[in-house]
């Protein structure tokens, strides 16, 4: 008998890129791992909060595998980071976990185990085995937040009581946890007071047959960029944990220091397609920030691309660089690894601890935009010219659905 998952990703939807939403890296993850286990011979549902009442809530991506939009509040969507919103999603959770119930009984279904990620989806889990208590359940938190609170700018970027007070109930409810590096793993341990037989260290991955090196010029020329430029890159959420305000002040640095130069900056992700005045505060602050540095024609911020093209603008790229003053692994920096390109990441990162001894130098500490702009410009120099990750095949989705099958098969 194949065994059915039940696979919970609540605050934010796997396809959300698709439908043309701000994302992250847990997108990619949920949906990437569950293509490859459905492949594998189990059969997943995922369940996320419904959106969109015009779209369609039952979505089946193959035979094993559908994304299920499940009503909870109003079915629109909220932009994830707002205090007002992280309410909302807060109280919407009973509702979310009921419906999951009434779907699962509607559909005559049996689960064999929730995989619940990011705290959110835990406490729905949470809800769903108060009425399921037979049903074994896997944790991933993918961010901390006692470490985002450790490393925060200011009040309005602290995580909330309700967030700590749910991670360290989820940490006793989950019958394993799955963290995505050594450091989060020693942070889950120490401050979470988890036992270390109860952590499983499992890194994300990436299609090694989509992010693969291809012609630099063909690259720049399908994104539109200017040959003779030396283009740096960004991927990611546009957020204050990202370091990006770093980044431009290392910018700024580096053309006064090199001003023949002709350095670029390319910030993907965000949602540009609105009117200025409805993005992002964050996005708001940086191009703020952009014309006091007088960087306007330096720095050029793009709306947040499928994955199918990431390739062509890591490929396009001298360097890529992922400044933050914390992420839990770091999967764009991995992206960019498997095309070949440069990529300075901040010694916080989860990849961080992947380096070997001589690419340490690619290392750089968080908030600190003289030694970023030191050593970004000692790259452009001095290109690194080979794999920073000899092992890169090993981080295909394959090899890491396998070890998530590990963990499944001790648990059902």
């Amino acid at each position: 008998m194949k065994k059915r998952i039940a696979m919970i990703s609540y605050h934010t939807c796997p396809l959300a890129s698709a439908e043309g939403k701000e994302t992250g890296g847990m997108n990619v993850y949920v949906l990437e791992l569950a293509k490859k286990l459905s492949q594998k011979g189990f059969l997943i549902d995922i369940f996320t909060r419904s959106q969109d009442k015009e779209q369609d809530h039952i979505v089946t991506m193959n035979k094993s595998l559908r994304v299920i939009h499940i009503k909870a509040g109003p079915e629109t969507y909220f932009l994830p980071n707002t205090p007002e919103n992280k309410r909302k999603f807060l109280d919407y959770i009973p509702e979310f976990a009921a419906n999951i119930l009434a779907f699962a009984q509607k559909e005559n279904i049996t689960y064999d185990l929730l995989d619940c990620h990011y705290y959110l989806s835990g406490l729905a889990g949470i809800a769903i085995k108060k009425q399921l208590s037979h049903l074994p359940m896997l944790m991933t938190f993918q961010t901390l937040a006692l470490i985002k609170n450790l490393v925060a700018r200011g009040e309005l970027d602290q995580e909330e009581k309700e967030r700590i007070e749910a991670e360290f109930i989820l940490k006793d409810a989950a019958d394993r946890i799955i963290i995505p590096s050594k450091n989060d793993e020693k942070y889950v341990h120490y401050l979470y007071d988890v036992p270390s037989n109860k952590i499983v260290t499992i890194p994300p991955g990436i299609d090694t047959k989509l992010f693969r090196p291809i012609d630099k010029t063909a690259a720049k020329k399908h994104i539109g960029a200017v040959a003779a430029h030396r283009l740096i890159i960004f991927v990611g959420r546009v957020d204050p944990i990202k370091g990006l305000t770093g980044l431009l002040y290392a910018l700024k640095i580096m053309k006064q220091t090199y001003p023949e130069c002709k350095i670029c900056l390319w910030i993907v992700g965000g949602d540009t397609s609105t009117a200025s005045h409805l993005r992002s505060k964050e996005l708001q602050k940086l191009d703020q920030l952009r014309h006091i540095l007088n960087l306007d024609t330096s720095v050029k911020f793009i709306e947040q691309q499928p994955q199918r093209e990431l390739p062509y603008y890591y490929n396009a790229a001298e360097l890529v660089v992922m400044p933050s003053d914390y992420e839990s692994f770091g999967l764009t920096a991995l992206e960019a690894i498997a095309c070949g390109a440069p990529v300075i990441v901040s010694n916080v990162a989860g990849i961080s601890g992947m380096f070997s001894e001589t690419h340490q130098k690619l290392l750089t500490t968080a908030n600190n935009p003289l030694l970023l702009a030191k050593q970004m410009s000692h790259l452009l120099k001095n290109p690194v010219q080979h794999r920073l990750l000899e092992n890169i095949a090993e981080m295909d989705w394959d090899n890491v659905a396998n070890k998530v099958i590990s963990v499944y098969n001790d648990l059902v």
